[in-house]
């Protein structure tokens, strides 16, 4: 789990706060900031390190340590111009995943193009699922069905090769419901339990998002 990566929340309205505390509540570290500081005042109850500074300044960007951290979401989608900075000023930084909350497609495509590594627009995925999905690292992706139920697909994990579904009994260890293999031949539904299991292959599985801090 994505929780040993440290995180950037640049932008506290609605959507970046709900990510933040949502990062901060599984146990990630975040460095929240934000110019307004009523913002900030706001977020400082749920989120350990809350800043008032403005992100599109590239002194502040070097004061805050942002090189040092593993991804920064930017949430700023009714500035463009600063959602534009932000983001620049990151990948010049060094950040290795930079994803940026947009308003419409065509900020998508121009936050795509600057170097943005993910563009979202909000309506069509809430800072609640992509705060989940940050921090299932290992899951190329995460859909959920309900509050307790999510289907995912799980990368198989070096020391799981070689080994069968039966002998890593991932249901009882970790409630993981196997429902398909993924391999470069396609996904296959056919599941031998024995067959161990081979590197590069995928496991597709039903779980509860709480009980996947176990496989990390």
């Amino acid at each position: 789990m994505s929780i040993n990566k440290t995180y950037g929340v640049f932008g506290l309205g609605r959507y970046g706060k709900a990510v933040a505390t949502e990062l901060v509540g599984n146990g990630a570290e975040v460095l929240a900031v934000d110019k307004n500081p009523a913002l900030v005042n706001a977020a400082a109850a749920d989120i350990p390190v809350c800043k008032c500074a403005d992100v599109t300044d590239p002194e502040v960007i070097e004061r805050l340590g942002v090189s040092n951290l593993d991804v920064v979401i930017i949430s700023m989608a009714s500035n463009l111009e600063a959602s534009v900075l932000a983001v620049t000023l990151c990948k010049e930084a060094g950040v290795k995943t930079v994803i940026a909350k947009c308003g419409n497609e065509m900020h998508q495509k121009i936050l795509s193009r600057i170097g943005a590594d993910r563009v979202i627009i909000p309506e069509q995925e809430s800072g609640k699922r992509l705060a989940k999905n940050l921090l299932t690292s290992g899951f190329s992706e995460m859909i959920e069905l309900s509050d307790e139920v999510s289907m995912l697909e799980l990368d198989v994990k070096d020391d799981w090769v070689g080994k069968s579904l039966i002998e890593l009994s991932l249901r009882k260890k970790y409630s993981l419901n196997v429902v398909a293999v993924s391999a470069e031949q396609g996904i296959s539904t056919e599941i031998d339990p024995s067959r161990p299991l081979a590197k590069g292959e995928k496991l597709i599985v039903i779980a509860n998002p709480a009980k996947l801090k176990k496989l990390k």
